[in-house]
């Protein structure tokens, strides 16, 4: 009866291989393990900023954007303390707040932490239209403190208005059917702004 012996470096080749192949297993395995890590860290943080737009702090501070800040700004002492150099009082100032949230947004996306499709998906509008609204703003707090002020907010702006250039009706499936929207209000809503745009027109002197 006869054996047929594996030789000494045969093993050691057949352990070498085993080896490897065990290395780029666990390299692979902790390469997805990263990716669905890291997708998970990027959808949760887009999921906490928007939490965070929901809060009754930042609604109000969005609605005083929208509703206060343009009368405010013709006021000498409320554009004063915004070039002033120093602590700018967020209670009085609540676009500091809008501001720095959007900030907060641009530095995210910049670095990459969160991922730029879903993000101009949720919140490439608004983005836009607090630009528009914050900016006079940001012009005079960069009067003295330069054009790193609020750099991120510009950032994510502008990355958002060329995303809106691309994609200007969303990123709806171009071959899926829509639902049937009815705006039942339209006739009756467009006469009354004709009625009031009547009303608003100077009448002329008799």
């Amino acid at each position: 009866m006869t054996f047929d012996f594996i030789s000494y470096e045969a093993i050691n080749s057949i352990v070498g291989l085993v080896t490897l192949v065990i290395l780029v297993a666990s390299v692979i395995a902790a390469a997805i393990s990263l990716h669905h890590s890291q997708a998970f860290n990027q959808i949760s943080a887009v999921l906490s900023m928007e939490r965070d737009m929901r809060t009754p702090d930042m609604q109000e501070a969005f609605r005083f954007v929208q509703s206060e800040l343009p009368y405010k700004l013709y006021q000498e002492e409320f554009r004063a303390e915004l070039d002033a150099i120093g602590f700018i009082d967020s209670r009085s100032h609540l676009e500091i707040q809008a501001c720095n949230w959007f900030n907060a947004m641009g530095t995210l996306l910049k670095h990459n932490l969160v991922e730029e499709g879903a993000w101009m998906d949720l919140f490439s509008r608004l983005v836009v239209n607090y630009w528009d609204r914050l900016s006079p703003v940001i012009a005079i707090l960069r009067r003295r403190r330069g054009n790193s002020q609020y750099a991120n907010f510009e950032y994510v702006a502008i990355r958002a208005r060329e995303w809106l250039e691309k994609n200007p009706h969303g990123t709806f499936p171009p071959k899926m059917a829509r639902a049937k929207v009815v705006d039942r209000w339209l006739e009756q809503d467009s006469a009354l702004v004709a009625e009031r745009r009547l009303t608003d027109q100077p009448q002329p002197h008799v």
